[in-house]
């Protein structure tokens, strides 16, 4: 049995309780050698030696967390985790960088990491190479973090098959953000009319976008993307080294609020329009992409033009779509699909969670 703990359960972590409860009572599948026994959040925190029930789960807020009375404290979390008899996951589904540098801790101790958290794996490139040491025995305990990069689309999990099979990697590109292709499949494209601060608005307003939306224009949710997928392919990239073309016009970068940032948008409405009619005029739309140019060592976040009949140009709705350029693969091998959502991303850590598994259910 594998005893999994959850830090930060909200959105995917509720997810994920959701999708394990769901197959745990499913006549389809058989019963899976997984059980939750610990959940934290900034506030309380609970550990069982034996399994929390589905009953119990169901209602987590109020019938696990709610009713303990354990102040958070995640040095006796994780203390009473590596006491625990059997193999134990801890899922952060945080986006902390103290928790993130945890990790090293957690792995000393024999504890597995399954994460969407991308902080660990894109900030000081000497933390990503203290876990890949901790983790690299075959014995030893394991990270996986495919929902760092396009929560449960099989990226990362692509990119480490081809690197272990000793493929060259050529480039890998590809449009990272649900929030920017959203905004881009319907600011650019033929016959689209509606202008950029409106389509922000929508975007915005049907949840796709930060609260302030200037946190996905800037560029650095991708460039965390970009840098992960650069280090998993073996370049020495960061975030601060990487050139990340910020798209939120300067003079709205320092305003105090989102809301400020929302009603003064329009006035670049024209310098956008510009933009976008001199892409459609060359036959082709805007794009906002990541590149990891291992050959040509042109990696980066930029605002790109692709032709009308370039598969980056044909995505739709908020979709993710990464092209990997190999020896092997010189017509590139491409992974679309939804890169977004607490769903999704609770599969992605649902699958890591099932490939450790696997390792004592044998």
């Amino acid at each position: 049995m594998l005893n999994v703990a959850i830090v930060g359960p909200g959105l995917v972590g509720g997810a994920l309780i959701e999708q394990l409860i769901a197959h745990s009572t499913s006549h389809r599948f058989a019963a899976l050698p997984i059980a939750i026994v610990g959940l934290l959040n900034s506030k309380k925190m609970a550990i069982s030696q034996n399994p929390f029930s589905a009953a119990d789960l169901s209602n987590w807020k109020t019938q696990v967390l709610g009713s303990s009375a354990v102040v958070s404290d995640l040095h006796s979390f994780t203390e009473q985790l590596s006491s625990l008899q059997g193999p134990t996951a801890v899922i952060d589904c945080t986006s902390s960088d103290a928790i993130a540098e945890q990790y090293p801790q957690w792995l000393a101790k024999g504890l597995h990491v399954v994460t969407p958290n991308k902080k660990a794996f894109s900030n000081d490139i000497s933390l990503f190479h203290k876990i890949q040491k901790l983790s690299s025995s075959p014995q030893g305990p394991s990270v996986y973090h495919e929902a760092t990069v396009g929560a449960g689309l099989p990226v990362l999990s692509t990119l480490n098959d081809l690197v272990r099979t000793g493929d060259e990697i050529v480039k890998i590109e590809g449009i990272f953000s649900g929030t920017l292709s959203y905004l881009f499949n319907n600011f650019s494209a033929p016959g689209a009319t509606a202008l950029f601060s409106d389509c922000v608005a929508v975007a915005k307003a049907s949840g796709y976008t930060e609260p302030d939306p200037r946190d996905d224009l800037n560029g650095m949710d991708v460039a965390r993307k970009v840098t992960i997928l650069g280090r998993v392919a073996g370049l020495d990239i960061g975030t601060d080294t990487l050139p990340v073309e910020n798209i939120v016009p300067e003079a709205l970068r320092s305003v105090e609020t989102a809301d400020e940032f929302m009603q003064r948008l329009p006035e670049f409405d024209a310098h956008f329009k510009e933009l976008n009619e001199q892409a459609l005029a060359a036959g082709s739309v805007l794009r906002y992409v990541g590149m990891v140019d291992v050959k040509g060592g042109k990696s980066g976040v930029r605002l790109e033009r692709y032709p009308l009949e370039h598969p980056f140009a044909a995505l739709k709705g908020s979709d993710n779509i990464i092209a990997f350029t190999t020896k092997r693969f010189p017509n590139p091998l491409i992974v679309q699909g939804a890169g977004a959502g607490a769903a999704v991303t609770a599969f992605g850590i649902f699958a890591d969670l099932i490939k450790i598994s696997e390792r004592f259910n044998k």
